[in-house]
């Protein structure tokens, strides 16, 4: 039974470890407007499969110029990237 006490506790912190990305919280009305954010990302070759806000972060799914999957947290207002994790 210990050892399946382990194991949850350690499940849970490995969940933690791929959590959301930490924006810097910014006024809406500075925001990049989401249509304007996407056509940017797909002019420099993304493929978005799907668009969110996450807390104060854009977040995307889908795939780089590469045809590598990737899912990118932004910056809602300088529109550069906080945290990403690419395919290799």
């Amino acid at each position: 039974m210990k050892k399946f006490a382990a194991l949850v506790l350690m499940a849970s912190f490995a969940g933690s470890a791929f959590a959301a990305a930490k924006c810097e919280p910014h006024p809406k009305d500075k925001w990049i407007k989401e249509a304007d954010f996407k056509k940017q990302l797909e002019g420099q070759g993304y493929k978005i499969k799907k668009f969110k806000v996450d807390g104060n972060c854009y977040e995307i799914y889908g795939k780089n110029k590469d045809g590598k999957k990737v899912e990118i947290y932004f910056d809602t207002v300088s529109g550069k990237p906080v945290k990403s994790e690419i395919e290799d």
